[in-house]
């Protein structure tokens, strides 16, 4: 005979006064989370109250009911209904919806609240999206979605963005698919197609963090961080039919500018208006260009302006600022540190009092006739000019006195007209990927080597020039050599200073901390070296001994050549090889001389400078001794470009460098192990200390 199913009673509904109610004190929730009480209240009144409580009847000692039902479930509710009563927006008599269990209910009244609260689901981030676009397709603002759930209108905005994703990668994400993380980064761009391009591509490989999937969707984009958006300006660009992507995730710098070509040409427009207006002032050529080489300006004679002076007001408004800056530091002397309105003032005082000291020079206007400007755009996006250069072939001639060498203007143009706007936009052209097996390690291009030797040898300036004794030693070396051993090959310091330029040249080597330095301390220096001969005779003879010193350091230092170049060996022009085998041999002996450290001048391998330039296995090769094996398997099936990304956030903070800036140890045993001996440094062990584990465990973690 077949037993019965039990049927399940619920409990009954009805509304009770909320004066009859109580708190229970069985209540399991006692810590605040989600929103606030009073934001509750806000929410009833609006909507009103949308879940019932539940309430148990209360008995007294002997058993029996007492008219007051107490509220283990709902607590919040209730004191936000408490809140609406002694606000006098509610009524104490009002009914309230409550469920209603029995008094004599074998379950446990704490076992009812904690239940409640524990059983209650939170809203998936999905359906809270589908939610927010409802309410916005409805006519709700962003703002009064945000105001009408408690949340910041950035949260609002965030869900909403999620609208840009395509509806593929929802469902994904949906099916649990992908993280929340990886959706958000996504909506960096609104192209459906690419998007789930991107996410074919890397959904079943180690490399799709959130970070991955913003660099695959921008990589054809310009960071509104890149000093040419900076010269425009994003309201110029999006004025002129540009678009910016957003990231309303996380810290963007600005965005990406997603048409490069319009801002090309957005930069050499304004470019070139600045040029003609500098044109007027009566100059003979301008070259334009957004990025000029380092050392554009070698082998052209800098005219000696004459500075403007300050007008009487201008005077008397310098000396009202300086007054003021002295009056402010008197004030807060005393203070740990300024407040943030008086330290904001400050910079704006010492930002008006720079202004008055750069102030505009005055040139002959027969010079100008024979002399040009250049006009680039600054790393920080400023416009620079660099007035008053003159070209070799425009010097004055005797019997041609003001005009240029061949009488005329460059190009037949006239004077104080723009030859042309030289607009560099693309740099050096990239290789074509090769298609090279892994196990090939092929030597390095000539010219990488030349580039990155380049580098080498402008550091060597730096710290030769910062090192006087080294300099002298170098001085002497090469004077004693010269006079007692004639027929000698040259090393690599050309004596009678004769600057060494770099026919091969990466695009950061002007930006570099080591051109920066050089270029700050020739300019220190030209304040105060007189132009006329004799008076540069006296001059020098005045100095003290340390000047001098520290004079002919500087100067000595633009004679080191440390360029790596490709040996003629047919002798004739060029350097032979073992010409080139003293020089590098006198260059490492500079370097260990002076302490040179390729990475404390900031030398760092990125996909511009080296790993973009190199084979796939090179690429591996350098993540394998930076920062181990386990790192360089991480990439050993990427494409090159995605390779070479990869390795130079791996090698970023490792110290490693390639081996033509590596310091060359002399006392090294010539028939030790190859790999061993090209490894740098704090590579050199035998990989089994704790710390090495450690090392490759960290880069183990970066990697993933």
């Amino acid at each position: 005979m077949a037993t019965a199913t039990q049927k399940i009673t619920l409990s009954s509904s009805r509304d009770i006064p909320f004066n009859k109610l109580v708190l229970s004190q069985s209540n399991v929730r006692r810590v605040k989370a989600g929103i606030s009480v009073e934001e509750l209240a806000e929410s009833i009144a609006r909507r009103g109250l949308i879940q019932s409580l539940h309430v148990r009847p209360e008995l007294d000692s002997e058993g029996k009911e007492t008219g007051l039902f107490e509220v283990p479930a709902g607590g919040r509710r209730y004191r936000a209904l408490e809140l609406l009563v002694k606000q006098k927006r509610l009524n104490k008599t009002t009914p309230v919806p409550c469920i209603v269990s029995e008094a004599g209910d074998d379950i446990l009244i704490d076992e009812v609240s904690l239940a409640e609260n524990i059983e209650r689901a939170p809203l998936h981030p999905l359906d809270q999206f589908r939610a927010f676009q409802v309410l916005r397709e409805k006519g709700m603002s962003e703002e009064e979605i945000a105001a009408a759930f408690f949340v910041d209108a950035r949260v609002v905005k965030q869900r909403l963005r999620l609208v840009s994703v395509s509806p593929a990668l929802l469902e994904t994400y949906a099916e649990d698919g992908m993280t929340l993380e990886q959706l958000m980064a996504f909506t960096v761009s609104e192209d459906h197609a690419r998007q789930e391009q991107v996410w074919e591509a890397i959904k079943d490989s180690w490399q799709k963090e959130p970070y991955t999937i913003r660099r695959m969707l921008t990589e054809t984009t310009v960071r509104a961080s890149d000093k040419r958006s900076l010269f425009v300006g994003i309201e110029t660009y999006e004025a002129a039919g540009g678009y910016v992507l957003r990231d309303l995730f996380q810290q963007d710098d600005g965005g990406w500018l997603q048409d490069p070509v319009l801002l090309d040409r957005l930069a050499a427009e304004k470019l070139k208006a600045e040029a003609e207006t500098i044109a007027a002032e009566g100059w003979k050529w301008i070259e334009v260009a957004v990025d000029l080489p380092y050392g554009h300006t070698s082998g052209m004679r800098r005219l000696a302006g004459t500075t403007i002076d300050l007008t009487d007001d201008e005077r008397a408004e310098r000396e009202k600022l300086r007054d003021e800056f002295d009056a402010l530091e008197a004030e807060y002397a005393e203070a740990d540190e300024f407040p943030d309105e008086v330290d904001a003032r400050l910079g704006e005082i010492e930002e008006a009092l720079e202004a008055f000291e750069a102030r505009p020079m005055r040139y002959d206007a027969d010079q100008m006739a024979r002399a040009g400007v250049f006009v680039s755009i600054r790393h920080d996006g400023q416009l620079a000019v660099e007035r008053g250069y003159v070209r070799p072939e425009d010097e004055v001639v005797e019997g041609q006195e003001g005009q240029g060498a061949d009488g005329c203007s460059p190009e037949g143009g006239e004077s104080g007209g723009v030859q042309g706007a030289v607009i560099m936009v693309g740099g050096t052209a990239t290789e074509p990927e090769e298609d090279e097996e892994l196990e090939t390690i092929r030597p390095l291009p000539d010219r990488l080597v030349s580039e990155l030797t380049a580098h080498r040898t402008l550091a060597l300036r730096d710290a030769v020039a910062a090192n006087p004794h080294v300099a002298m030693t170098a001085l002497l070396h090469r004077l004693v050599t010269d006079c007692f051993l004639p027929h000698s090959t040259k090393g690599c310091l050309e004596v009678h200073v004769r600057e060494v330029h770099f026919p091969a040249q990466a695009d950061d080597l002007g930006e570099s901390v080591s051109a920066r330095t050089i270029a700050d301390r020739h300019e220190r220096w030209g304040d105060h070296i007189p132009a006329e001969d004799a008076a540069l005779w006296d001059w020098l003879a005045d100095q003290d001994d340390d000047t001098r010193m520290e004079l002919l350091a500087h100067c000595v230092s633009f004679g080191v050549n440390a360029l790596h170049e490709k040996p003629n060996p047919y002798g004739g022009m060029g350097v032979s090889q073992h010409g080139l085998d003293v020089r590098l041999s006198q260059a490492d002996r500079l370097a260990r001389a002076t302490g040179l450290d390729m990475v404390a001048v900031g030398w760092r391998p990125t996909v511009g400078n080296y790993l973009g330039r190199v084979t796939k296995p090179r690429i591996i090769e350098a993540v394998r001794e930076g920062a181990g094996e386990r790192a360089a398997q991480l990439i050993d099936h990427l494409k090159k470009s995605d390779m070479a990304t990869e390795a130079e956030r791996l090698l970023a903070e490792t110290g490693w460098l390639p081996k033509p800036l590596r310091m060359v140890d002399p006392d090294a045993d010539a028939g030790g192990d190859t790999e061993a001996d090209d490894l740098p440094e704090f590579l050199a062990g035998d990989g089994e200390d704790e710390d090495a584990t450690e090392d490759e465990e960290q880069s183990m973690v970066a990697a993933e």
